[in-house]
């Protein structure tokens, strides 16, 4: 379906590309959430990284799947609208945060963890923010992560590593100020 809808598309068919976004509309919105931390700059960036894909069609050369490629717009869209407006962050609705798994939690540590690993997402720089959403949140292999951010995949390995590491410290003394100890 994707790649009929993905001809049609091409050939300047508005609504075949409007169902080919919604297709991927959730994950790339989850994705300039993440980024950007507010659903007004989101709207904005989705709205210029739609409008750029629709424009750009007749260049997708299909070297990577649409899905990256849309990815990659979108991604590109966040990073130049933080750029733009290096505003303060935002936070992160409970809603919005990552589940963190657990049988039969407590729902109070369960909101506690929701809340503290929205602040370390928050806290990163949105390039490694941007790998570890990509690649533990969407499920994205380092390939077509490397392919959506433009760098190379020891750069991906990397970022993640880093950022890894500094959502570990962060959760860990969030925990230890819980526990008061």
């Amino acid at each position: 379906m994707e790649t009929w809808l993905l001809a049609r598309a091409r050939a300047g068919d508005l609504d075949a590309f409007a169902r080919l976004i919604a297709l991927h509309d959730r994950a790339l919105r989850a994705l300039a959430y993440r980024l950007l931390e507010d659903p007004h700059r989101m709207d904005d960036a989705l709205q210029e990284a739609y409008l750029k894909a629709f424009r750009s069609l007749h260049h997708f050369e299909g070297r990577s799947g649409f899905r990256s490629w849309l990815h990659r717009i979108v991604y590109n869209a966040c990073i130049d609208l933080l750029r733009r407006r290096r505003g303060g962050g935002h936070d992160i609705a409970l809603e919005e945060a990552a589940e963190i798994p657990d049988p039969m939690p407590d729902p109070g540590e369960v909101a506690a963890h929701r809340l503290d690993l929205a602040a370390a997402l928050a806290s990163l720089p949105p390039e490694m923010r941007a790998a570890v959403l990509l690649v533990d949140a969407e499920g994205m292999d380092y390939r077509t992560t490397a392919d959506v951010l433009g760098i190379p995949i020891g750069t991906v390995r990397s970022r993640l590593n880093r950022a890894r590491v500094l959502l570990r410290r962060a959760l860990s003394e969030d925990e230890r100020g819980r526990s008061g100890t």
